[in-house]
């Protein structure tokens, strides 16, 4: 589930990402253009029912390319992406579009 909560001068966004506990068994990472594909940058936080959350800051107005990165090994997208677009590596990357 992708959440984006709006500052009240539009000058932020704040998306929150969630995942159910089976989406990953150690760790989770939300990458993209926003940390240069950062596989350490926005490392995802359990869930009290195990899940998985992170909330971050984005400026509006823009475009950013997104996936999930798993355990070290698995790429992902989210269901909730605003729309996919090819990337150079032969699958899609999910798209915020603020």
């Amino acid at each position: 589930m992708i959440r984006k909560q709006y500052s009240p001068k539009g000058q932020s966004c704040r998306v929150t990402f969630e995942l159910p506990a089976g989406a990953a068994r150690e760790r989770v990472a939300v990458v993209g253009d926003f940390n240069d594909w950062d596989r350490e940058a926005h490392l995802m936080s359990r869930t009290p029912d195990g899940g998985w959350r992170l909330e971050i800051r984005l400026k509006p107005g823009r475009s950013y390319r997104f996936r999930y990165y798993a355990d070290n090994s698995v790429w992902f997208n989210d269901e909730m992406a605003d729309r996919y677009v090819p990337n150079p590596f032969g699958s899609d990357d999910g798209v915020l579009d603020l």
